[in-house]
């Protein structure tokens, strides 16, 4: 049963740099999509970064330039860089693992992994705080 566990938030001022962890465990092989989400108060939660099985990352278009999502996989660790940090950016931030593999037949699956892809695996979440 993978699990997955945040670190990294905090309360920073404007303008600062936070990197989030997200350690996994418990898996027998490696996920075929995570990513991280976000959901600050009274709105919706919200796709931030993804990286696919083979390594290629997605961003939302408001964090593109200014987030980076990566992993090491030796760790077991999922990682979310963001850099000039603004108050919009204050939320619960979320670890995120598994998309569901769906059959096509033949013994052949398939898996999304897009920022609105449902998502199986979910860490409690880290609060990320910026204030200006």
């Amino acid at each position: 049963q993978r699990q997955l566990v945040e670190s990294g938030g905090g309360s920073v001022q404007s303008g600062a740099s936070l990197r989030l962890s997200c350690v996994v465990t418990g898996f027998t092989h490696k996920s075929n999509c995570m990513g991280w989400f976000r959901q600050a108060p009274g709105k919706e939660r919200e796709g931030v970064a993804l990286i696919d099985s083979k390594g290629i990352p997605t961003y939302a278009e408001s964090v593109k330039g200014r987030f980076t999502i990566s992993q090491d996989n030796a760790k077991n660790t999922l990682y979310l860089e963001m850099n000039s940090l603004k108050s919009e950016h204050t939320a619960m931030y979320y670890c995120a693992a598994d998309t569901p593999e769906i059959s096509l037949g033949w013994g052949i699956t398939t898996s999304s992994c897009e920022l609105d892809s449902d998502f199986l695996k979910w860490g409690q979440g880290t609060q990320v705080t910026v204030s200006s």
